[in-house]
Parts: C-alpha cells; structure tokens; sequence
C-alpha cells in the first residue's frame, strides 16, 4: 500500500509580498511615539496620512501617492496639532494640499478624554463611531455634527479596538479587561460577550468577519502571542486557536472580507503573516509570511479601489 500526503487546495498558496522601491519611498518622517497601539496611519488611493510627533499632539502629514518624489526628499504638507478630547473631521482637497490646513470640516466634541479610535460604519453615510480613554464609545452623524449614540457604562476599561460587522447592525470590542463583547448600538447593550478571550495582560485586538464570526489576537498566559476564531452563537471556547511566537508586539489583523483572508502585522515585527479563513477545522490555515529587512511602526490598508489588479494584487500596506 502507498500513501500520499493530500495538500489543502487554496487559491492563496502562491500569495507573496513585494516591497516598493526606493524611489516610491519618503524619508526623515518623525512618526508619533504615543504609546497608544494605534496603525499611525490611514491610506486611500490618493493620499496617505501619518501621525507625527508635535507638541500638544494631534497633529499628522498628508503625502500624495501617484507624485513622483526625488529619493529622499522630505514631505512638509501638515496638518496642526488638535486638542485631545474631540474629534475632528477634514476634507483634503482633490489635488492634495498646497499649504497646511487650519481648520476642520466639522468637530465631534463628546469625549472627555483622549480619542483613541474612530471607525467609518461600513454602509451608512456620515455615520462615524468614535472610543476614547474615557471608556466612551460614541456614534455621530458627521454631517449634522449630531451624537446619534452614547454608549457608557458598557466597558469598564480601555478599549483596545472596535470593528463593525459587514451589515453594521453590530460591531464587537476588545477591551483592557480582557474581554470581547458583541454591542447593538441602537439598543445600547452587549448581546454577547467573552470573558478572558486572552488570558495575557498585554493589548488584543478583535475583527468582525464576513460571516458573524470573530477573529481576536491576544496573549497567553506565558506571553505568547495568539490567534483565536469565535463564534458568536457560542463564545464558550474557540473555534480554533494557534500560537505564534513569544515576542513583545501587539498584533493587528487586517480582515479581507472578499477573500476570507486575515493578515497579521506585529507592531515592530518585520514580517506580515497571513491566515485563511475556512469552514472546515482547524478553520484558521497559515498562508504564507512576508519578511523585510526593517521593523514595522504602522500599517495603512489600502482599499480595493486602489489596487492593481492587472497585476493579480489582493491587497497593499
């Protein structure tokens, strides 16, 4: 008798990661050093903004992205510190900025500590969600400059992180507790929650997939960093759970929902890992790893709009 080892069938075994070149790069840009596990930066096809250090912080650059750049040239379009409490909404204009901005479009005064996270809901208009120090987490009507949604007394620490499900009828947190809750808005209550998702102290972070189930990043008990998959219907124990390694940085996941693929980025990594999302165990299948020479202090997802896809690209840091 013979045996064969039978290899998963995956579209994304093949998949690999291509840095750009050194004339598509800036140099000398002073990225913020706030200890907040943010990813210090947002990207859209046109631009790309980044946190930088300034005193009373707040403040961030806008870089153009299809402009030709002399290699080492450094970027000076700024946009000033703001206060720490609001938030505040600006419009770049469609040429980029030729000087920098001075005053917002529309300030979101609700808080009253430092905003730490804000989330565009993903199929309503104007409707932004905002999570801040004070264990707050509010919902505007950016338009209107309304607070549509006041949700207090739901988290009784810090939040780390805040995802909307595909519809944005719910969106799921994970907090300094180490718990992940499932929170209605409209209702104002928690419909589902895991305690201890993470047993590590150290920051985790959760993502809504495509389908209602949850993917988190966390700590063990021993420090080691792990990736978990839940099911809402029952948050008892996960659906499939997977140790990475012992290092120090928190893990970002970035959630494709047309490709059911995770991408996971460790703060001060070199590498981006990425994960297949399926419906037969273990459920979370390792992809493939993408190594550079130089460690990682953010990550901006690009949107699909933005892509190449004559050159078979699925996504872009």
């Amino acid at each position: 008798m013979s045996f064969r080892k039978v290899v998963r069938q995956s579209k994304f075994r093949h998949v690999f990661g291509q840095p750009v070149k050194t004339e598509q790069c800036y140099d000398d840009i002073r990225v913020s050093r706030v200890t907040w596990d943010s990813t210090f930066c947002a990207v859209n096809p046109a631009f790309l903004a980044i946190i930088v250090e300034a005193s009373g912080g707040g403040a961030f650059l806008v870089l153009p992205l299809h402009k030709v750049m002399l290699p080492g040239r450094r970027p000076a379009l700024l946009c000033p510190p703001c206060s720490s409490a609001p938030s505040q909404v600006w419009q770049i204009p469609e040429g980029g900025l030729s000087q920098p901005l001075t005053e917002p479009v529309v300030v979101l005064e609700g808080h009253s500590k430092r905003v730490g996270i804000v989330s565009w809901h993903p199929t309503a208009r104007n409707v932004l969600l905002s999570a801040g120090c004070d264990n707050v987490v509010l919902i505007w009507n950016v338009g209107t400059a309304e607070e549509l949604y006041r949700l207090d007394g739901l988290h009784p620490d810090l939040i780390y992180s805040v995802s909307w499900s595909r519809d944005g009828s719910l969106f799921c947190t994970a907090c300094k507790d180490k718990a992940v809750r499932v929170i209605d808005p409209r209702r104002g209550t928690v419909v589902a929650e895991k305690e201890r998702a993470h047993e590590g102290a150290r920051p985790m972070r959760a993502v809504f997939l495509a389908d209602g189930k949850i993917f988190t990043t966390g700590f063990s008990r021993m420090s080691e960093r792990q990736l978990a998959l839940w099911d809402t219907e029952n948050l008892e124990e996960p659906m499939g759970l997977q140790e990475l390694d012992s290092s120090n940085g928190a893990l970002l996941p970035f959630y494709d929902p047309d490709t059911n693929v995770v991408y996971v980025c460790g703060k001060g990594d070199s590498s981006i890992r990425y994960f297949e999302i399926t419906e037969e165990p273990p459920y979370i299948h390792f992809l493939n790893t993408f190594t550079s020479k130089e460690s990682q202090r953010g990550m901006g997802w690009m949107p699909k709009r933005g892509l190449d896809v004559s050159k078979c690209e699925i996504a872009r840091w």
